[in-house]
């Protein structure tokens, strides 16, 4: 059983030759989206479809993607809402403290005093450095920026990051 990973979901098409926009979900999108490097598209009640990159290019916060044998919009339509994965084997060797967005997301997070302060649900990349999103019980989410002064470890074996909240930062 292979293991896949996102890397994007499509949100639209573009243009009219095929062209697919994408909301990129990987710290590596020039190597995930190279011309003939191969994706997966997973959508609801199909089965994956192995994709051949044509062609990748930058438009404003979008990758653009077109795939070989798709070559008009009527092809891709089909493929909104779809989620872009690779296979495991298609990862890379990362170097030391690099993570994977699967490996950080479900992660439990501890403040300084031990404090259980909830799970790791997403990760967004807005800008200079990652934000985690932290979902505590019962109170709105906790929005952990992933720099060095807050994040202090990160346990994969355990499950667990431990991190001092800087003040201000959770009401």
């Amino acid at each position: 059983m292979t293991n896949y990973y996102k890397v994007g979901k499509i949100v639209n098409t573009h243009g009219i030759k095929g062209e697919v926009r994408v909301i990129s979900q990987t710290d590596f999108p020039e190597e995930r989206y190279q011309v003939g490097e191969t994706l997966y598209l997973f959508r609801e009640q199909k089965e994956p479809l192995k994709l051949v990159i044509a062609s990748h290019r930058k438009h404003k916060n979008f990758d653009l993607l077109s795939f070989e044998e798709y070559y008009n919009i009527n092809q891709v339509e089909e493929f909104r809402d779809g989620t872009l994965k690779i296979a495991e084997d298609q990862q890379g060797e990362l170097a030391e403290n690099e993570f994977y967005y699967h490996e950080i997301i479900g992660l439990e997070v501890f403040d300084e005093h031990g404090t259980d302060l909830g799970q790791i649900t997403e990760i967004l990349s807005p800008g200079a450095n990652d934000v985690w999103v932290v979902k505590q019980k019962g109170r709105a989410d906790i929005l952990l920026p992933y720099i060095e002064s807050v994040v202090k470890q990160i346990d994969l074996k355990n499950k667990r990051v431990d991190v001092e909240i800087p003040e201000g930062l959770i009401d």
